[in-house]
């Protein structure tokens, strides 16, 4: 089993909760340029640190168990989103909702925040068949992964090219040999010029170079917070950062559950107060459901780790 990488994991914990801050209705809308900054490069980090510690040394055996506890949970909730947005007046709203538009929407096609699991399950899959059963030299093997996501990506769809290229970037620096933090080596002034990138509209596409370089130093910049945190905050997101499954999957419902709590505490025009309290019951909630789930024995089927 391979040794946690704690960096990673406090990178993990600071973007799971940026995810959880902006599916929050209330907060996204409130705050519609930070949300602009943060999409250009909390889901990015997460697909390129994916790349870096997805194990393709399994023995097939083992490397299908570990997709099924992606592709398990990835069809159970996506089949709960697609119908719920049929019938709940959410912003992907699904006005008719055929069997062939659910099986469109499930294998090709994901609305909702599980997008990522479907990206991650297509890139894992391809990334290990190139990989244990193409004879050819890693650099050649690199080149045709690329090209296998562009064609799925601009021939059929399946998913964003752009995403498909940050789960890339880190593949490459795992199959270099050379170390995460050797790549990203941590900086303050990274923080400076996150700043300076994310003050120009054009700059947050992820898949412009100015999206990049704010991939890149955001990157480098928490890096550099890591080794300067106190103790507390240090556990708190590391900790998080363990355990993004439950709170990916399930944060959602409680990001929905807790729209009730919006005329109970609009008074505070900061939102902080609405914002601090979502996530907590959000955060909660999800370990919650996991606890249960492993209660009652089917935790097991997700890859909760």
């Amino acid at each position: 089993m391979r040794q946690r990488i704690n960096e990673l994991d406090f990178l993990k914990g600071i973007f799971i909760i940026l995810m959880i801050t902006f599916h929050l209705v209330f907060i996204s809308d409130s705050y519609p340029y930070v949300k602009r900054v943060v999409y250009t490069f909390h889901m990015p980090g997460f697909l390129i640190i994916s790349g870096y510690l997805l194990n393709i040394s399994k023995t097939q055996r083992e490397f299908v168990r570990t997709m099924l506890g992606y592709v398990i949970p990835y069809f159970i909730m996506e089949s709960g989103y697609i119908v719920m947005a049929s019938a709940l007046p959410i912003r992907e709203h699904i006005d008719i909702l055929t069997v062939r538009a659910f099986f469109d929407r499930l294998f090709l096609h994901p609305i909702g925040p599980y997008w990522y699991l479907h990206t991650l399950i297509c890139c894992g899959i391809t990334y290990m068949v190139m990989f244990h059963f193409v004879p050819l030299r890693t650099n050649s093997r690199i080149i045709l992964l690329g090209i296998l996501f562009h064609v799925f990506s601009n021939m059929f769809g399946v998913m964003s090219f752009a995403c498909s290229l940050y789960f890339l970037a880190g593949v490459t620096i795992r199959q270099s040999g050379i170390s995460f933090m050797d790549v990203f080596q941590q900086s303050p002034y990274a923080i400076l010029a996150f700043v300076l990138l994310a003050i120009y509209p054009h700059n947050l596409l992820m898949e412009q170079c100015g999206g990049v370089l704010m991939v890149y130093m955001v990157i480098v910049g928490l890096l550099f917070v890591y080794s300067h945190v106190g103790k507390k905050i240090h556990s708190l997101l590391t900790f998080l950062g363990m355990n993004t499954m439950p709170l990916f999957l399930f944060s959602p419902i409680f990001t929905f559950l807790c729209k009730p709590l919006v005329p109970i505490l609009q008074f505070d025009p900061t939102r902080i107060i609405f914002l601090f309290v979502s996530l907590v019951i959000c955060v909660l909630g999800s370990f919650s459901v996991e606890w249960v789930m492993d209660r009652i024995g089917i935790s097991r089927y997700f890859y909760f780790k």
